[in-house]
């Protein structure tokens, strides 16, 4: 086959009249049998050239590649397609074995698949390694890896994090994403040893199942009826006994993904870093067991009756039980703790959409579709995929609290037409992305430091919020010119605010308090420092969790959110006599124009926002002030930046007293 008639033959490829794998699903192996095969078929790789810089590497050329809008096996289905990618062919020659059970694929068993086409790498040395008709192989270690190898058998990258379904009537084998990491071999040869595993792009395989073994069925149980969506009577139980949505993250690790101008703990460039974050459902189905274990209280579900959370990718049409295309969202965000205990969150991604579960480790009957999450079932959005510009769009669309998307005027539908009109918007800057400068992570800028990551998934109607959010601890570190965050460890489920008051260093008190209303959630935290002399440092952090004020149009599933803004003003109140010192406010940004101004005028310690300003959902601000009092139990106030029935609200907090006065909380006026 020549490659001019390639998109002819793919498009061939999915015509009903076709032999190949026509034949195959109409024939298929015994049911004993688990052996499946499949060849030909396309694959789209998106090599990160950044960080391929970042190694001393580049693409020196390209062969075979096919034009963006070539024929692939899963055109005319509602799925999702790389974007942004090189698209090759691969052979109609030998196959690639694999497994599947309960009509899902499950894992590779031998054999390869080759591309026709693909790149010679340029190394710093001025050697070169050959990546042109590589194979895809079968990983020896993992069945869920793929190694891709050169023509001298070398292995030089390997794919993992798959995110997979049989389509077509298991017709096709797709593999909509995976991260593409680096082998050791290629980590030593290009002298970044320790590049090792690390994620340098990803990849897309589609190809057709030749043919069919055993396992190609859903699973036997088939979907379970009635329907488990959240608020659905659980059969055979007393009325109002329902199913209960509850998500917890189960895992998280932390890459970096892109870096503009870094050189290093003196320098003052971008360094973008992204999650692999990895979820699982409820376990329970009518007694208490632990989902996620060693997290303590969080770490078990108080629903009794697992909810299936719907999954369905954007724009991919109206499914139930919203009547949408409803699917979780995901956000995550560096934070520094201050040498002095003040914390600042000093990155915040944009939204990621998730689009397809894997469900894997499910319980019996529940891995049932790639675009519900049954009970037990987890799922791994990968770093690769939560750095994809088709997936990422602004948390300025999203209503937290009730987990509603407003895709109307938004970043993917900018003119409301109900679809997807702007599938891959353009590099923006990293602004979608989360990125830090080099100066809010350097040692040597902010001494004795430490970090934190965390990562949220939003699901709609979760009860529990916090135990589908964990942090992290690691320690930003520059070596052989790049940055990573070092030493991942010590997951802990809950918001960051939890954390912060805990282990307190000496001569410190703390207090963490949540404000909860239908609007969403917030937690003001503070730590009392005192400092001797009579003299006291208040770090105070507000963390909007997934409070906003919504104004919206329309309805669901063209929903536009006008707006969703948090708040613009915190204050406690001063007693009289109290002095203040010093105050220090931090948005997390490096930009001055922004910042919250302060006022300890008529008897409050007072910051606002600039006009058009506010503190908004998934976001942490820290306000600081030293006076001369020790703290006593007191309360805060936040003000919504938008109108609303409610024009403020007060959070218990920490606050400077006035020897022995009992302290007045003073809100009585507007």
């Amino acid at each position: 086959m020549t490659l001019k008639m390639l998109p002819f033959a793919l498009a061939l490829a999915l015509c009903p009249m076709i032999a190949g794998a026509e034949q195959a699903a109409a024939t298929p192996a015994s049911e004993t049998s688990s052996d499946w095969a499949a060849w030909g078929g396309t694959v789209a790789l998106r090599l990160n050239e950044n960080l391929l810089g970042s190694m001393g590497m580049s693409i020196q050329s390209r062969a075979g590649k096919l034009p963006a809008d070539a024929a692939r096996l899963t055109d005319g289905l509602n799925a999702r397609q790389a974007l942004g990618s090189e698209l090759f062919a691969l052979r109609e020659s030998g196959s690639l074995q694999f497994r599947a059970e309960r009509g899902s694929f499950v894992g590779f068993l031998g054999g390869s698949l080759q591309s026709r086409g693909g790149y010679v790498l340029a190394l710093e040395d001025g050697s070169t390694v050959p990546l042109v008709d590589f194979r895809l192989r079968p990983n020896a270690r993992d069945p869920l890896y793929l190694d891709v190898v050169s023509g001298d058998g070398k292995v030089w990258f390997y794919i993992d994090k798959l995110m997979y379904e049989l389509v077509r009537d298991n017709r096709v084998l797709a593999v909509y994403t995976a991260d593409m990491r680096v082998a050791p071999a290629l980590a030593a040869r290009s002298g970044h040893p320790e590049m090792a595993n690390a994620p340098i792009g990803d990849m897309e395989i589609l190809t057709q199942v030749t043919q069919q073994g055993g396992g190609g069925v859903k699973d036997a149980l088939g979907t379970p009826s009635p329907s488990h969506y959240h608020g659905e009577q659980v059969a055979g139980q007393p009325a109002g006994v329902v199913y209960e949505a509850d998500l917890f993250m189960q895992n998280i690790s932390v890459s970096r993904m892109r870096s503009s101008g870094t050189t290093g703990p003196g320098g003052s460039g971008k360094v973008v870093f992204a999650p692999s974050s990895t979820l699982k459902n409820n376990v329970n189905a009518g007694t208490a067991q632990v989902t996620v274990p060693s997290q303590g209280a969080l770490g078990t579900s108080s629903a009794l009756w697992t909810a299936w959370i719907p999954w369905h990718g954007k724009f991919s049409g109206t499914f139930a039980p919203y009547n949408n295309d409803q699917h979780p969202y995901l956000i995550w965000n560096m934070y520094r703790i201050n040498a002095d205990g003040s914390i600042e969150q000093i990155g915040r991604s944009g939204v990621k959409h998730a689009w397809l579960t894997t469900n894997g480790g499910c319980a019996s009957g529940e891995n049932f579709d790639s675009h519900i999450l049954g009970r037990s079932c987890s799922d791994t959005y990968s770093t690769g995929n939560n750095d994809a510009n088709q997936d990422l769009s602004f948390r300025s669309e999203i209503i937290p609290a009730t987990g509603q998307w407003g895709r109307c005027h938004s970043l993917f539908d900018p003119t409301c037409v109900g679809s997807n009109t702007n599938s891959f918007p353009s590099d923006d800057g990293y602004v979608r992305r989360m990125e830090v400068n080099e100066a809010q992570i350097s040692n040597t800028v902010n001494p004795g430091a430490s970090y934190l990551f965390d990562s949220w998934y939003l699901a709609r109607q979760d009860i529990n919020i916090y135990n589908s959010m964990a942090t992290v601890t690691g320690t930003p570190t520059f070596a052989a010119g790049n940055w990573t965050f070092a030493g991942v460890s010590n997951f802990k489920l809950g918001s960051v605010t939890d954390r912060w008051v805990e282990n307190l260093p000496a001569n410190t008190v703390a207090q963490n308090s949540e404000m909860a209303v239908a609007e969403g959630h917030t937690k003001v935290a503070v730590r009392a420092v005192d400092l001797g002399n009579g003299q006291t440092t208040y770090h105070y952090a507000v963390h909007n969790l997934d409070f906003s004020r919504a104004v919206t149009a329309g309805a669901e599933p063209n929903l536009e959110v006008v707006s969703n803004k948090g708040f613009d003003r915190f204050r406690i109140a001063l007693p009289a006599g109290v002095s203040v010192i010093s105050s220090k406010f931090s948005d997390g940004d490096l930009t001055g124009s922004n910042d919250w101004t302060f006022s300890s005028a008529g008897g409050f310690l007072t910051w606002t926002a600039p006009a058009g300003a506010s503190l908004d959902w998934g976001s942490l601000y820290s306000f600081s002030v030293t006076t001369n009092s020790a703290p006593v139990a007191g309360t805060s106030e936040l003000q919504p930046a938008t109108a609303g029935l409610q024009s403020s609200f007060t959070v218990p907090i920490l606050v400077p007293g006035s020897g022995d006065i009992i302290f007045q909380d003073g809100f009585e006026s507007p």
